[in-house]
């Protein structure tokens, strides 16, 4: 694509790379095919041939984003999955970003728009006050369907209904900082804090230390980490998204320096990607550049670190019947693709794949509170291909996808780190004993 960005403009670090971006687009529109909002939808600016040309157009001409602009761009899930299918290697995930954070700063956002941002941005990022907040959502639930009659209102209701019937119990390792491995020490790595997944569903990391430490792994949580910063960074909220990244790379950098770390192993596919480009979100930054760049490299999916070494003696009974997810933020930001389903697999499960995989449940980090009407019809698609595979369980490794796929199915949804954890002898996941699945 030809481009005309002026010596100036290009002197910006991130025009530089949009444009970088754009010149490699040639308008084949392969992507459009893979597009879940063009699916869905069938607008061409509502695929990222569309959305390239809206956001080529804004920046080259310097202009604030329009209500037009903001709302295509809006309405991209940066599920990533038009980089997957891109036979000319487009980097869609940092044009995009650079279009959010553009529309962040010059855009004039209705009131409620900007409020419900404002407070999710807020409150998600910190687990004290998610908890509250799901507390307050609890009383308020019933009311759910007052705030969906009102426009401006509709991410209230989305919220009320994608929080949990209550809150789970606060994990009693929450605090504790290390965890020490289960016989000869094979590595050690550290584990992302995280926001979100510790109050939603504390088992998962629990899943987690307890597998690895049964497989001589010492787990590190150095003090000062936290969230990743990917809520706020696809909300074009830069500045926040950067000091959560910044206060990752302290913490963990404190640990490369000292013992030393094997990987930085990340239960969470969708911090997982934001983590591993680091070094290019903070590479302008000489206090933080190299330091950032070597976290991205030592970052890993808990599966992509579990496939590279060998899986206590499974002691469940094989065959249990397992659709997988596989989360946009894993196949295709990350490109882990087959890691999940051949630990699945070694660990005697009978793995199922549904159809459409590459298309996203809708989730997106906040996607289904601020576009919950595209959000649920993306649901609706995912959950009926899942359940046509007719499994026993639903296997993920993002929490987002857990909680959009959950709200719309009754089969368990469960980390692919939990069902890992109990068929080499750690609990069975709650979710499944509901169930009574025989093993």
């Amino acid at each position: 694509m030809q481009t005309n960005f002026s010596l100036a403009q290009l002197a910006d670090p991130q025009t530089a790379r949009s444009e970088q971006v754009l010149r490699a687009c040639v308008h084949c529109g392969f992507c459009t095919a893979t597009c879940p909002t063009y699916v869905l939808l069938g607008d061409e600016l509502d695929s990222p041939r569309g959305r390239i040309y809206l956001i080529k157009d804004m920046l080259e001409n310097d202009r604030p984003a329009t209500a037009e602009v903001a709302k295509h761009v809006d309405r991209c899930l940066s599920c990533l999955s038009c980089m997957s299918t891109c036979p000319s290697g487009v980097h869609y995930m940092h044009l995009i970003d650079h279009a959010r954070d553009h529309v962040e700063k010059t855009y004039h956002r209705p009131l409620m728009d900007k409020l419900t941002r404002a407070l999710l941005a807020r409150v998600l990022p910190s687990r004290r006050l998610f908890r509250l907040a799901i507390g307050g959502a609890m009383l308020a639930r019933p009311f759910a369907g007052l705030f969906d009659a009102v426009p401006g209102l509709k991410p209230v209701a989305a919220m009320l209904r994608l929080a949990p019937a209550r809150p789970a119990p606060r994990s009693a390792s929450e605090d504790v900082r290390r965890f020490a491995p289960q016989g000869a020490r094979r590595a050690r790595v550290a584990l992302l804090d995280g926001c979100a997944q510790p109050v939603l569903r504390p088992e998962i990391d629990e899943a987690a230390i307890r597998l690895m430490t049964r497989m001589g792994v010492e787990i590190v949580r150095p003090a000062g980490g936290g969230c990743c910063g990917s809520l706020t960074h696809h909300m074009g909220k830069e500045d926040l998204a950067l000091a959560n990244a910044r206060a990752n790379v302290d913490a963990w950098w404190r640990e490369i320096e000292g013992e030393g770390l094997d990987a930085i192993i990340v239960t969470t596919s969708g911090c997982g990607t934001t983590i591993k480009d680091y070094g290019h979100m903070l590479r302008t930054d000489p206090a933080y550049a190299e330091r950032a760049a070597k976290v991205s490299a030592l970052a890993k999916d808990v599966s992509e670190f579990l496939s590279e070494h060998e899986l206590p003696t499974p002691v469940i009974p094989a065959g249990i019947r397992v659709a997988y997810h596989s989360a946009c933020s894993l196949q295709h930001g990350q490109k882990v693709r087959v890691a999940p389903k051949a630990l699945l697999a070694k660990a005697g499960f009978t793995v199922l794949e549904p159809a459409e995989g590459h298309l996203c449940c809708g989730s997106a980090g906040t996607y289904n509170i601020l576009q919950p009407e595209i959000a649920a019809k993306l649901r609706e698609r995912k959950v009926a291909n899942i359940e046509r595979t007719l499994p026993q369980i639903v296997a993920a490794g993002n929490i987002g996808c857990m909680t959009q796929i959950g709200g719309g199915t009754a089969l368990p949804v469960v980390h692919t780190v939990e069902l890992l954890d109990w068929a080499t002898g750690g609990p069975r996941p709650a979710q499944i004993d509901a169930l009574r699945i025989a093993a």
